[in-house]
């Protein structure tokens, strides 16, 4: 069985292989032939459907419970205040800059070591699966979610995200709505009573001051933004509808049916929902992964970022290396010694996990 110092080597070796290799979302398939790499190197058989590939431990058993490890390849495009060439993987002051290196190369080449440390052992409690998995960035049809449907039963995730190796122990879920206000069209020089603009100010209102009751401990409450608003097409027409977008950040105690639930109660205006599956997620304090992480010294919070856990339904903990508030800045980078100290974490507490 390799080191984990040279399990560590090889990792960010990868990772700079990851980072000269372009990956936006749906146009991951360059870095899945790395990982496809990785795993051959490593002499684990794997699967791949679309650019999402998966492996499962050596002594899999399906009387087991399955914990599955997970982060994503793809990246967002770069942003325009890149100063340095966001394909090219340059080390300096022990920073490894580079598109995708903390979000979320850092987290994925750690949890692919973490992956390989574990494989051959005949005595684990759990089988492991290991899916590197694609279209996070733009929550696609062909991520994670098109590959469960592959994987036994789920008992638990880790899913790897950049939380300084903290424990994210729930996440807000996403609700986007589209609005659409009504109006009577008309000349802007008529008395029109019924300007679809002016029929909006009050529902623009109610999204800003309405309060849903149950406040989450970790996650605290839900939160809904008006963010766009689009209507007319010239100043002498009073429009026939008012649009709006709201993006509405769900905490664990509600779901994205109740949240629309409620909002069609109280609005007499169309709304249409982009979807229903990016719902919060969270993991009691006192699983066995939690407890193995706090053991450690670490703390736990709650996540208001979304990520591949919105499409689990198992009990899942974010937890990687790197810091949330570097993913899709400028110049990004992850710090050498944070891969390293994340390979040894995720190493122990999934050790003193499988001891419980």
């Amino acid at each position: 069985m390799k080191s984990i110092e040279i399990l560590t080597q090889e990792a960010i070796v990868l990772l700079k292989a990851l980072i000269e290799t372009p990956s936006f979302s749906s146009e991951e398939d360059k870095t899945a032939l790395l990982i496809e790499n990785w795993f051959t190197q490593n002499s684990i058989p794997f699967e791949r459907e679309n650019n999402n590939i998966w492996a499962f431990n050596k002594h899999f058993d399906k009387n087991k419970p399955t914990l599955l490890l997970n982060s994503h390849h793809d990246t967002v495009k770069p942003n325009q205040g890149y100063t340095k060439d966001p394909f090219e993987a340059i080390v300096k002051e022990g920073k490894l800059f580079g598109l995708g290196s903390n979000d979320a190369g850092g987290c994925l080449v750690s949890l692919l070591a973490t992956f390989v440390h574990f494989y051959s052992n005949e005595k684990l409690p759990y089988n492991i699966v290991m899916v590197a998995s694609a279209e996070e960035e733009s929550s696609g049809k062909n991520g994670l979610n098109s590959v469960l449907k592959h994987l036994p039963e789920l008992e638990c995730a880790i899913v790897g995200e950049p939380t300084l190796m903290q424990l994210a122990v729930a996440e807000k879920g996403l609700l986007v709505l589209d609005v659409i206000v009504k109006g009577t069209a008309s000349h802007a020089a008529h008395n029109n009573p019924d300007n679809p603009i002016y029929n909006a100010i009050p529902v623009i209102e109610w999204f800003n001051s309405y309060q849903f009751k149950k406040i989450s401990a970790v996650l605290g409450p839900v939160k809904m933004t008006v963010t766009q608003i689009n209507a007319g097409k010239q100043h002498n027409v009073v429009p026939a509808e008012c649009h709006l977008v709201v993006d509405i950040r769900v905490n664990d105690c509600y779901s994205n049916p109740e949240i629309l639930e409620t909002v069609k109660r109280h609005l007499t205006v169309e709304v249409n929902p982009r979807s229903m599956h990016l719902n919060a997620s969270s993991i009691p304090v006192a699983h066995g992964l939690v407890q193995a992480g706090i053991a450690l010294g670490r703390t736990t919070y709650g996540s208001p970022t979304l990520s591949d856990q919105s499409v689990l339904s198992c009990k899942s903990l974010k937890l990687g290396p790197g810091e949330t508030l570097r993913s899709h800045s400028a110049d990004e980078f992850i710090f050498i010694n944070e891969i390293e100290e994340g390979i040894q974490l995720y190493i122990k507490i999934l050790t003193d996990f499988f001891k419980q």
